[in-house]
């Protein structure tokens, strides 16, 4: 539920007794696209912020945090990532941190609502500066489809940067996605994906995420918590599957050395970002193995 009262865009959420609020100046646009309905706000202090079907889903003050966290522990765990697909991503924020690796040779965006896109490159052009870049393919269509269609053996890493696992998006959180991912990854390969809040869904949704993963064939499953100040709670999570290798194993020299400009992330977030708190340890401990706990 959300309402714009005095001056505020107030994102109400109902089952969990809270609510998360924003001063805004103007709004800036609203559509209802062929899939939801799409607004864009000028904030007092967030600068612009994106709504789909009355939920934040990013500005422009954090999503910095979501972006970088969602694409380099990923990266940077992969050993030679050259193709990479983003399942979702409409804002473009997670291809233009995908693009920013050298050694990537093609990055695919593959999001259902192109309108997201367009408009993002209107109201964020910030995030959208690797649309031009030779290595960037756009599919706008059906994600779960597509990764079924995919050429087997095709793919390093899969990032699925998803609204929340409702409507469209519910598909991308089920068992056969996941084994459709599996089909599609190479040797090593490795998957990401965005796993909500730590404080509200680690007993749900991120627990389901990891026996559904295990289930597909994934090996080594890890769930990474982040900050994300305009998110239930304030307090985010992506979680990273591999075929083969270890998920605390990255290259670190490499993290370190890394040629491109980060806000947040560094070998060090990296580090902490593997130490999950202990509440999710007990709650994951089915999942965990002892190479990774």
């Amino acid at each position: 539920m959300t309402a714009l009262n005095d001056g505020w865009f107030t994102e109400v959420f109902q089952d969990q007794g809270t609510a998360f609020s924003l001063q805004v100046t103007k709004k800036l646009h609203e559509e209802q696209t062929p899939f939801q309905k799409l607004e864009i706000y000028q904030t007092e202090t967030f600068g612009n912020l994106m709504v789909l079907d009355g939920c934040v889903m990013l500005t422009t003050r954090d999503n910095f945090l979501y972006h970088e966290m969602m694409t380099h522990p990923a990266l940077f765990t992969h050993r030679d990532p050259k193709k990479v697909v983003i399942v979702g991503g409409g804002d473009c924020g997670t291809l233009k941190e995908v693009l920013k690796h050298p050694g990537v040779e093609e990055a695919w965006q593959v999001e259902i609502d192109e309108r997201v896109t367009r408009m993002s490159e209107k109201y964020f052009p910030e995030l959208c500066e690797a649309n031009n870049d030779p290595r960037a393919n756009f599919f706008f269509g059906d994600g779960i489809r597509w990764m079924r269609d995919i050429e087997p053996n095709s793919v390093d890493i899969i990032i699925i940067d998803s609204t929340d696992p409702v409507g469209p998006a519910e598909g991308l959180f089920a068992l056969d996605f996941y084994r459709d991912a599996m089909l599609a990854l190479r040797e090593g390969g490795i998957i990401v994906q965005q796993s909500e809040s730590p404080l509200l869904h680690t007993d749900t949704i991120i627990k389901g995420i990891h026996e559904d993963m295990r289930k597909a064939g994934f090996e080594h499953v890890q769930t990474l918590p982040f900050p994300q100040p305009v998110y239930p709670t304030g307090w985010w999570s992506c979680t990273m599957a591999s075929k083969e290798n270890p998920i605390k194993y990255f290259r670190e020299d490499d993290a370190n050395n890394r040629p491109f400009v980060t806000r947040y992330y560094n070998a060090g977030i990296h580090h902490g970002a593997l130490a999950m708190p202990q509440f999710m340890v007990d709650a994951l401990e089915d999942e965990v193995r002892p190479e990774e706990g």
